[in-house]
């Protein structure tokens, strides 16, 4: 890359105010004395297809997608990586020098590292698993634990249509749909609890749950990250629950695209950890 070359990225999704993606990324920017910056990009639904348009005429190298575009922004670029197209949604956009732009998914893999980062011998193998959500989200996760072994993987959604359009999606036995109001009983057996909805992030309605079924040895996740311990996540822990906050899935999944964008692979060091946490 050319030393005066200035590199343009950011985050695009609506809300973004509250997203430290920023905070990640323009850290590793003037941590490895690149050129560039890392911005918010908040765009309404309804303005997607004219931002995606525009990300090449305004020099911008990619973005991430957040919430609430992952799935709908797919039809809006020129090719998918085969994550993203076994996903079913993006996460990353990449603007190649004549203006494609591609489309990768960096949230499953982001996801099983951070698990791993809270304990390396964590395995998807040893027993079902509960996932609450039927977003962008949860099927990077879904699918990143059936590709690390997971026997079971149980999907319970508010709306029971999304739910069947992401197991259809990913077409695979193990995916046993659960109603929503049985999700409590759902938690009998499992090894792993997963929640992807928005319930609990700061500003949203509490998920409603009990953990009562939940066996001791279960671990609890919860892809939100704002606040750090969701009400889910404490009430976990409270009960003895190893616990997993979205943070590590949001710094996992930055370094590929970071890599993608800059050419230079990041580390998360705890010089980044004390940036992102002073955010909070």
């Amino acid at each position: 890359m050319s030393e005066k070359k200035f590199v343009l990225a950011g985050v695009m999704g609506w809300p973004v105010a509250h997203t430290r993606s920023p905070a990640i990324h323009n850290h590793w920017i003037a941590h490895l004395g690149l050129k560039g910056a890392y911005v918010q990009l908040p765009v309404m639904p309804e303005q997607l297809e004219a931002a995606v348009r525009g990300l090449p005429a305004l020099g911008f190298a990619g973005c991430n997608v957040t919430v609430p575009h992952k799935v709908n922004i797919m039809r809006l670029v020129d090719e998918l990586h085969p994550s993203a197209q076994r996903i079913g949604a993006i996460n990353t956009i990449v603007v190649s020098p004549d203006g494609r732009l591609s489309g990768m998914n960096n949230d499953g893999v982001g996801y099983i590292q951070s698990l791993r980062d809270r304990d390396p011998a964590w395995r998807a193998d040893r027993g079902p698993v509960l996932v609450l959500g039927a977003g962008g989200a949860a099927r990077a996760i879904v699918a990143s634990l059936l590709d690390e072994g997971a026997p079971e993987v149980r999907l319970a959604n508010r709306t029971p249509e999304r739910a069947q359009v992401l197991a259809q999606a990913l077409g695979d036995p193990r995916i046993q749909l659960v109603n929503w109001q049985d999700r409590n009983e759902a938690m009998a057996g499992v090894q792993l609890l997963v929640n992807t909805t928005t319930q609990g992030m700061h500003g949203q309605t509490e998920l409603e749950v009990r953990l009562d079924a939940l066996p001791a040895q279960a671990w609890v996740s919860d892809a939100i990250y704002i606040p750090l311990e969701t009400p889910l996540l404490s009430a976990a822990r409270l009960r003895g629950h190893v616990t997993v906050n979205g943070l590590g899935m949001l710094l996992n999944q930055a370094r590929p695209a970071f890599h993608a964008w800059f050419g230079v692979m990041p580390e998360i060091t705890p010089a980044l950890l004390r940036d992102v946490m002073a955010t909070f």
